[in-house]
């Protein structure tokens, strides 16, 4: 059982515990594809209230990436996340030197800075494969458009 937060339900523990099994960053589907093997019962909306839950008392992570689906993450400490612009893929970044960033005094115009989220985007090394690529994109590949 989590510490630190309400008592997990039965469900709500087999969730966590199948999301982080997981290191792709499962959407809430994707998520509910699995737990359903072990809940046959289970609905989806079920899992996108637990997960909304655990995001909220800290638990896991709910990666939100402009228009994207929000996907899970089972490990609750701040890190950051590279996105695959083609597929949506998610994986984790090691950075190395940005760990104490929370601590650095951030001139914010006042704002005292309670969270931060750094993510990355690029091509995953499968999508590479799949186009042919070794990663090496001019800007407009990259879909950046020069102002005319």
């Amino acid at each position: 059982m989590e510490q630190g937060t309400r008592r997990l339900t039965h469900q709500r523990q087999i969730i966590l515990d199948e999301l982080r099994s997981m290191t792709s960053h499962p959407t809430a589907d994707e998520l509910y594809q699995r737990v359903k093997a072990q809940l046959p019962r289970i609905s989806l909306a079920t899992v996108y209230r637990n997960l909304e839950v655990l995001s909220q008392e800290g638990v896991i992570q709910k990666l939100e990436t402009g228009g994207r689906q929000k996907r899970f993450d089972g490990e609750p400490k701040n890190h950051c996340h590279i996105r695959c612009v083609r597929c949506g893929r998610v994986d984790d970044v090691r950075t190395e030197g940005l760990e104490g960033l929370e601590a650095v005094h951030v001139d914010a115009g006042g704002y005292r800075v309670l969270n931060h989220r750094l993510e990355f985007d690029g091509v995953c090394p499968g999508c590479q494969a799949r186009e042919g690529r070794t990663g090496r994109e001019t800007g407009a590949e990259k879909g950046f458009v020069r102002p005319e």
